[in-house]
């Protein structure tokens, strides 16, 4: 006669296991957040709507507005969920000891942020989606390779995750949230997401096209908006500040 053996069996799951339910909780938590989804589904959304319809900002390249327009906002999508939402709420998880007792259990760190990653894919991929299905009822006519529009999101997400996670993991969290609110409204001003680079001085812009929404909007708009080939100098600025930017992070990040 067989006997069932009810013995506890404790370890750790597997890595994929624990990536996998990591993300999902990130991205339900993210979802359920209103704060979170006013910076990035409903900005996004009502500024391209807003700046279609009306003529405030003189824009370049050809086409209508809202090929100049909606590139720019697909870039200011990736940095609202990548960095700022994700700088702000993770942040606060930090200061309510979320994260000190995830440190206590099996959950690597590595795995921590990779899933934290993830969710923010996920996050983008609905945004993407529901900008460019706006953008298109607006008249947009996109252009160019979708391998490298994806190319240049992914790369984007890296950079802006890293960033984000940068300062949430060394800042306080009220600090985190000042900043990061900070850094969005003068990025959007200022990085070329709706107002043109040239419109600002050569000096100026020499500097503003370093930054990670720069290289992220202007390339979208190159390949979106003119049928481009790929933007490799673009591609280059935002791998720099992937590398950088996710390595800082894994040094310095702080459960605590």
């Amino acid at each position: 006669m067989s006997t069932t053996d009810y013995s506890p069996c404790p370890g750790a799951a597997s890595a994929g296991r624990m990536l996998l339910a990591q993300t999902a909780l990130e991205t339900r938590m993210l979802l359920r957040n209103g704060e979170q989804l006013l910076l990035t589904v409903v900005i996004p959304t009502v500024l391209l709507v807003l700046f279609s319809a009306v003529d405030v900002v003189s824009v370049t390249g050809p086409g209508k507005r809202v090929d100049f327009l909606a590139p720019g906002l697909l870039a200011l999508a990736v940095m609202s969920t990548a960095f700022t939402g994700q700088a702000i709420a993770t942040g606060f998880e930090r200061r309510y000891g979320v994260l000190k007792r995830l440190g206590a259990t099996p959950l690597p760190r590595g795995i921590l942020l990779t899933a934290k990653t993830g969710c923010v894919l996920v996050t983008e991929a609905l945004q993407v989606a529901l900008l460019s299905v706006i953008a298109l009822a607006l008249g947009w006519s996109p252009h160019g390779s979708s391998l490298t529009v994806a190319l240049l999101l992914v790369l984007g997400t890296a950079a802006f995750s890293g960033l984000g996670l940068l300062m949430a993991g060394t800042l306080k969290a009220e600090a985190t949230l000042a900043a990061a609110n900070l850094v969005f409204i003068l990025l959007l001003l200022a990085g070329g997401v709706i107002v043109p680079l040239s419109k600002f001085p050569g000096a100026v812009r020499a500097v503003l096209d370093l930054l990670p929404i720069s290289a992220l909007s202007d390339g979208l708009r190159s390949v979106l908006q003119t049928g481009a080939g790929v933007p490799w100098s673009d591609l280059g600025i935002l791998a720099v500040w992937s590398v950088l930017g996710l390595a800082a992070a894994a040094r310095f990040f702080r459960w605590e």
